[in-house]
């Protein structure tokens, strides 16, 4: 992995780890993040997925952003397997795209996941 995709994978895994009553543990071989310890919301793969070898993260997004996220940037947004079609979206880390962006769609997967008193706790309306 190159060390910029390094970098930006560290540093949106620090604002993960940032949210409220996030953990993280293994599943199904990849760091995946919770909800408190039940529901998770961002997978990460730092080398690839079978055979769609990049660094990769897949995250829960709501349908209709991330059909336009794909649709805008196919070289950053893609639809994972097994989880795409339950409303997730996945995310290359070999291309570019912007910081600040990347944090939107993970906090918004962590909206569309975390109960309602949680959510509240998030400094950003």
């Amino acid at each position: 992995m190159a060390k910029s995709t390094v970098q930006v994978l560290q540093k949106l895994l620090t604002y993960v780890r940032t949210l409220p009553e996030v953990t993280e543990r293994l599943s199904h071989g990849a760091p995946t993040f919770f909800i408190r310890h039940k529901k998770s919301f961002v997978m990460v793969w730092p080398d690839g997925h079978h055979d769609a070898h990049f660094a990769q993260l897949w995250c829960a997004c709501e349908p209709v952003l991330r059909d336009h996220l794909m649709q805008d940037q196919p070289a950053v947004f893609f639809m994972p397997p097994y989880v795409g079609y339950r409303g997730w979206v996945g995310i290359r880390f070999d291309a570019t795209s912007s910081l600040d962006e990347l944090t939107d769609v993970l906090e918004n997967a962590y909206r569309l996941v975390a109960p309602a008193s949680l959510v509240a706790k998030l400094s950003t309306p």
